[in-house]
């Protein structure tokens, strides 16, 4: 008997030398940068991945990158534009339409796709370990690719409208504003993005929320009808002007088509981009450690 209770001494000894904790080497609300920038391949090979993925095996391919706001814009030109009356006359329907289509484009389309941007990398995410905000911010980069190249082609086709005379484009000193624009609409939507890709780990069903909310939140911006149809002053024009996205748009359209805009408004729109981003990271950091076991 002496054996088998030295013998179980052992295994009881071997059992609590090989009891580990495993703790996180950060504080949660804390992010790594130099983490991050080390896995920098990852990012780069996922921002491929997501645009190769999206168009392969169709037959116009990336041209559809282009396709899409353009014949939004079209079909909003002569339902809004023509028939509506909405546009103002002395632009062409689809410049004022596309200037705007283009940058809601991105924006809704990085909140809607950060959504569902843990889930579709579940796969990955219970196998290997990466820095979890590597995902988000990968279809923040394969998502503004797309809007510099819908931006590229935008500015073509005005100078097509230009030299054809139909359009009398004046590029003044609003365009400088045009990097500041940028940068603002994506802090915003990676922002507001990684605060609904944290809670649709949890709530699957907030990714359809919140996808049908983006879709509603479009008819309270600037983008059917500029900021100038609507009466100071009135209930719809301040639930218009509660929207972030509405100065941004406005700045789009001055800096491309010289419309008039208020460029103090931008400060509104930088303090709710800059409290999302904080926002979300910390949402991000927090829920980041059980990613893995509810996904």
């Amino acid at each position: 008997m002496i054996p088998q209770v030295a013998d179980a001494r052992l295994h009881v000894d071997e059992a609590q030398r090989w009891d580990v904790v495993v703790r996180p080497d950060r504080p949660w609300w804390q992010v790594d940068v130099k983490e991050l920038w080390s896995y920098r391949d990852l990012l780069l090979l996922m921002v491929r991945r997501d645009l190769t993925a999206v168009y392969k095996q169709t037959i116009l391919g990336p041209l559809w990158v282009i396709l899409q706001p353009l014949l939004t814009s079209i079909m909003f030109a002569f339902v809004f534009g023509r028939m509506g009356r909405f546009a103002p006359p002395e632009i062409p329907g689809l410049l004022f339409y596309m200037s705007a289509i283009v940058p809601w484009g991105f924006f809704s389309g990085v909140i809607t796709r950060t959504s569902q941007t843990l889930v579709t990398n579940q796969a990955l995410m219970t196998k290997v370990y990466f820095p979890r905000l590597v995902a988000p911010m990968s279809t923040l980069l394969s998502a503004g690719f797309n809007f510099l190249v819908q931006l590229t082609a935008f500015i073509m086709l005005a100078i097509a409208y230009a030299l054809k005379g139909d359009f009398h484009w004046n590029v003044g000193s609003a365009a400088a504003m045009l990097p500041v624009l940028v940068v603002l609409v994506m802090v915003l939507s990676f922002g507001l993005g990684i605060i609904v890709a944290a809670l649709t780990t949890r709530y699957r069903d907030f990714s359809l929320l919140v996808g049908f909310a983006v879709q509603l939140l479009m008819f309270m911006s600037p983008v059917i009808f500029p900021l100038s149809r609507t009466d100071p002053g009135s209930v719809l024009r301040r639930v218009v002007e509660l929207n972030p996205m509405t100065p941004l748009i406005e700045g789009f359209r001055a800096a491309f088509l010289g419309l008039p805009t208020e460029w103090s408004s931008l400060f509104y729109s930088a303090a709710c981009a800059i409290i999302a981003l904080v926002l979300g990271l910390i949402m991000f950091q927090r829920m980041e450690r059980s990613f893995a076991d509810v996904v």
